[in-house]
């Protein structure tokens, strides 16, 4: 028989979850999310489980975001709005990272190795984020046409300075030291620590368990470089962040702008707006109710599918976006994006 996609167990005072797809670097789908959801409604209220630990199986990462090919095949096969199968994953997807912002008890996830775009709405809102040397983490949506969600942009909004914005717009990969600076992670445990740490969390609260192997973190090369990404991402157009950067004086400026051009055009348009507005937000439901729009909307854009179709189907990594450029994005293709869906909201309300 084949093993769950998720295994979920309760013992020596842990929840602990492991997300088991390895040869999809653990690639988030429906049927784990709503096992996921359960498990952790369950355990909320359980005496016997003091502390949620989440990990991801295999060596290449703790989760390398939702499975987009499902969602290239919803798609292309016209399957789109919030009752389709994707748009009722993505529901039940934020209904997910809502809860574990706020789950009531110790969330401790080891953001090991790959952790993108669905990985980050699993780890990022948690109470404990442990990284290791191997992380690589990064919100990659405007790549495939998509906008970053699972309450990405609560977390892009609030790093220090513009550093959310380059990640976002650029999908530069954070270390393990940037993550950490930028507010996306807790605390650096090397990898060879880390069976040891989840033995010790059976028996120690969660704060000595954690302290008795996280080192300091490595430094952040994006921390270091806030100069020019603040001066050049604090812009209020996509256009106006790219000539910043092409005017700028470290040469990583002009290859954040070559990166960005890369990418699709309206996405990026639609994410810089999602950032600002999230950065406003009073709380995660907020956004991701706002995100919910965006992505429903995505969902049926020319450019989520073109974008997934170069990158995963044909990988002939040579998307053809629509419009072709930032300049040919009108304000209102920008806006149709934020449209409310009236009965079909997320509607999620925070509890404060």
């Amino acid at each position: 028989m084949n093993e769950p996609e998720v295994l979920i167990e309760r013992r020596d005072g842990l929840g602990l979850i492991t997300l088991n797809r390895p040869k999809a670097i653990n690639a988030l789908n429906h049927a784990m999310t709503l096992a996921i959801t359960e498990a952790l409604r369950g355990w909320a209220d359980d005496d016997e489980v003091r502390t949620v630990v989440v990990t991801g199986a295999g060596e290449r990462g703790l989760c390398a975001g939702g499975d987009i090919v499902a969602i290239h095949a919803d798609a292309t096969g016209g399957a789109t709005g919030a009752d389709s199968p994707t748009g009722r994953f993505w529901r039940d997807e934020y209904v997910l990272n809502a809860l574990i912002g706020r789950y009531p008890k110790p969330y401790v996830v080891v953001m090991d190795g790959i952790v993108m775009g669905g990985g980050v709405g699993l780890s990022g809102h948690g109470s404990h984020r442990i990284v290791t040397e191997r992380s690589k983490i990064g919100m990659p949506e405007v790549g495939i046409g998509f906008v970053p969600d699972v309450g990405g942009t609560y977390l892009l909004s609030r790093t220090p300075g513009e550093i959310g914005t380059h990640v976002a717009l650029t999908t530069a990969r954070m270390t393990a030291g940037d993550a950490i600076a930028a507010g996306f992670a807790d605390y650096f445990v090397a990898t060879e620590h880390l069976a040891a740490l989840l033995d010790t969390l059976r028996t120690e609260p969660v704060e000595v368990a954690i302290a008795k192997f996280a080192t300091d973190a490595p430094q952040s090369d994006l921390l270091a470089q806030r100069d020019w990404i603040d001066e050049c991402y604090s812009a209020d157009t996509v256009e106006e962040i790219v000539a910043r950067l092409r005017g700028a004086d470290a040469q990583e400026g002009g290859q954040a702008a070559a990166d960005i051009l890369t990418k699709s055009p309206v996405a990026l348009k639609v994410a810089l707006r999602s950032l600002r507005s999230a950065r406003d937000a009073p709380d995660l439901e907020t956004v991701l109710n706002e995100e919910y729009r965006v992505s429903i909307a995505a969902l049926s854009s020319h450019d989520l599918v073109e974008g997934i179709r170069a990158q995963v189907i044909d990988k002939d990594r040579d998307p053809r976006w629509s419009p072709a450029t930032l300049a040919d994005v009108t304000a209102d293709q920008v806006d149709a994006y934020f449209a409310e869906l009236g009965d079909q909201e997320l509607g999620l309300v925070s509890n404060d």
